[in-house]
């Protein structure tokens, strides 16, 4: 059997792709450049890294769940006034992620808040932390359909406690029933200290209460635990989603 073939079988079987891909040529780059053995040895790891790398980041990418690709790049700042750049950059590093914070994003509809949830996501899943975005009313379902079929420990096991970061969409755009409201809390509270959140909402957190049963007690037991490590960004300003067709003229400004 030639060298070729046994150095590709040996990879196969422990699962080097990327090393038997790339080592006849970064073996040739190395003699040429003449390096030394070890330099070698360290190029082929670092390329099998970062195969490796970017596989999970495609990985996490797919279990993510976002319903569109936005990064923190293509927002418009300049149309978007009423938000924050500097605390949108400062989180985009990712540190409230390692000291399991939580972002809450409010405003009216359309300001922004579910692109730059969504881009603060994408920059979770590019550092390779595993990350989950889900709508708040899809939430509800899941919880419900879950613990209506005695299974409910391990959807929060697998969904909830799983991910780094678990970014909640669109709070208050559907009020939530009794049992719904306990439901959520079980999620902040057993997130609590341990994995970060993002939400977004429309509602100012005085009108919380409403979407959650009304029940003013649950509701401030709960904020009590999403903003004790924190940060809250008030959005304002026009509607971005609108803002191409207020250009264009399709509406008025």
């Amino acid at each position: 059997m030639l060298l070729h073939e046994q150095i590709g079988h040996l990879c196969d079987s422990l699962k080097l792709s990327s090393v038997a891909a790339s080592w006849p040529s970064l073996a040739e780059q190395c003699i040429a450049q003449e390096k030394s053995y070890g330099e070698f040895l360290r190029a082929l790891l670092e390329s099998e890294q970062q195969q490796r790398d970017e596989r999970t980041r495609q990985l996490f990418s797919r279990m993510a769940g976002f319903p569109a690709h936005k990064e923190l790049s293509t927002f418009d700042f300049k149309f978007a006034t009423g938000v924050p750049k500097q605390q949108i950059q400062e989180l985009s590093a990712l540190t409230f992620i390692e000291r399991n914070e939580n972002v809450v994003l409010l405003g009216p509809s359309g300001v922004g808040k579910t692109h730059l949830a969504i881009g603060l996501g994408l920059k979770a899943v590019q550092a390779r932390k595993k990350t989950r975005f889900i709508t708040a009313a899809d939430l509800m379902l899941q919880l419900s359909t879950a613990k209506r079929q005695n299974k409910l420990k391990q959807y929060l096991s697998r969904s909830v406690m799983a991910p780094r970061l678990l970014i909640i969409d669109e709070i208050g755009y559907l009020p939530f029933g009794r049992e719904e409201a306990n439901l959520f809390f079980n999620v902040i509270a057993k997130r609590y200290e341990y994995g970060s959140i993002i939400l977004t909402s429309n509602l100012s957190f005085g009108q919380w209460p409403s979407a959650f049963a009304d029940d003013a007690t649950l509701t401030a037991a709960m904020l009590d635990r999403l903003l004790h490590h924190s940060h809250v960004l008030q959005l304002s300003g026009d509607s971005y989603r609108l803002k191409d067709k207020q250009r264009s003229g399709a509406i008025p400004d």
